[in-house]
């Protein structure tokens, strides 16, 4: 259920943005703040549903978004939130195509049950989107990197898989990188690329299973890769809108999708933190990370994210002088540590060194065990579990939340 949001107003886009990630199956596909790009972005974007905060001007908003409503009938259902109960304007915007009409204030429960009820009806019975799982380095140099390509990699052998792509024996799954500059996805597996991102950025309004095909490398073990830009240049032409309408059209082509990102908040990044299913949040035990650990999972909280979707994972754990306790770190981000990867330098290098996955170079090791550990519990029932857990404290949050939906703002 992918969802394009149009809203203007800035003091109630966090919390906008948090009960709709709190929605189960709700993926926000590309936020707009700028109602004048709303007919590109529907163009460019797979979405089933628009939903148009129409304050603090109604009337004006719809002189915008009712001609892209009417243009678009029947692919997206419209549906709008606002304090203004004139006749008029409600008569205007169902003679466009709007769906459904939700008036301030209302409880988040009511916007949740419209969504999917919509979402249900334009989606069909059956279908379903690949997983989008983004690795996130607390700095540089943690291992976000060799985690994403191992992680991918163990995902794609996983056995007896029906997801996204239909029965299969094994899912398709996908390493994407998201370092548009300095990525090290397709180096770290000894790949050459001749085509990248950039190639599906230029026409990201129309990508299909060619297009999708002939941009990915292939490795041995049955991964795709989708490799950074070649030069610098081409990183510099990407914009938002560009990624997520990639990452939109290979979620209907892959079950999963493994995105190395690096540690920012531009609007490349919130739109993939918007889609992600799960954040895997890598760090050491050394100070620096763990200040920039707890430095993003503040922002995450403050901009509306669904912070019980993050996982940390401590990276290299064992080195015994200079390291930080794990019990005091945790107690310090107030979250416990979901996966240990240990420390075994000597394997991790020589692996980065080849370009070889730690499947093929160190089937045995204690460093590849980990991370087949990390992709089970991704791919299976264990972290919808450890979703569940968070579920109450999402729902506690969902309604403490929104206080322009109870009318004070």
């Amino acid at each position: 259920m992918r969802v394009i949001v149009v809203n203007t107003d800035e003091e109630v886009a966090p919390d906008l943005r948090a009960v709709l990630l709190s929605i189960d199956g709700v993926r926000i596909v590309a936020e707009i703040d700028e109602p004048a790009m709303l007919a590109q972005a529907v163009a460019q974007l797979p979405a089933e549903i628009l939903l148009l905060h129409l304050d603090p001007n109604p009337a004006g908003m719809m002189d915008v978004v009712a001609p892209v409503i009417e243009e678009f009938r029947g692919r997206l259902a419209a549906v709008a939130m606002t304090e203004d109960r004139d006749a008029e304007l409600v008569m205007r915007a169902m003679r466009a195509g709007m769906k459904e009409f939700l008036w301030k204030p209302f409880p988040p429960e009511q916007l949740a049950e419209t969504l999917q009820r919509i979402g249900g009806e334009m989606a069909g019975s059956g279908r379903k989107l690949g997983r989008l799982i983004t690795v996130v380095g607390t700095s540089g140099g943690v291992g976000a990197t060799q985690l994403t390509t191992n992680l991918a990699v163990e995902l794609a052998q996983i056995e007896n898989w029906e997801g996204a792509s239909g029965p299969a024996t094994r899912p398709r799954v996908v390493a994407i990188d998201m370092d548009l500059r300095f990525g090290q996805v397709a180096m770290q597996l000894d790949i050459q690329p001749t085509y990248t991102i950039a190639e599906l950025c230029e026409t990201a309004e129309q990508i299909d299973a060619h297009m999708i095909d002939r941009a990915m490398c292939k490795h041995s073990t049955g991964l795709h890769v989708l490799a950074r830009p070649s030069d610098f240049s081409q990183a510099e032409q990407i914009n938002a809108a560009q990624a997520a309408g990639v990452l939109a059209a290979l979620q209907e082509h892959y079950d999963f999708l493994v995105v190395d990102l690096p540690p920012r908040f531009d609007s490349s990044a919130r739109a993939v933190y918007d889609m992600a299913d799960t954040y895997l949040l890598v760090l050491q035990l050394l100070v620096p990370s763990v200040r920039n650990a707890d430095r993003i999972l503040r922002e995450l909280v403050t901009t509306g994210y669904a912070t019980e979707r993050v996982r940390l994972v401590c990276n290299r754990h064992g080195r015994e002088s200079g390291y930080l306790d794990q019990e005091d770190v945790e107690a310090t981000l107030d979250r416990k540590i979901d996966f240990v990867i240990p420390d075994e330098w000597k394997t991790s290098a020589a692996a980065v060194n080849v370009g070889a996955p730690l499947l093929t170079m160190a089937p045995r090791s204690r460093l590849r065990q980990a991370y087949a550990k990390v992709a089970q519990a991704v791919a299976s029932h264990a972290d919808e579990q450890l979703a569940s857990e968070a579920a109450a404290t999402a729902e506690a949050r969902r309604k403490g939340l929104l206080s322009f939906f109870a009318g004070s703002k």
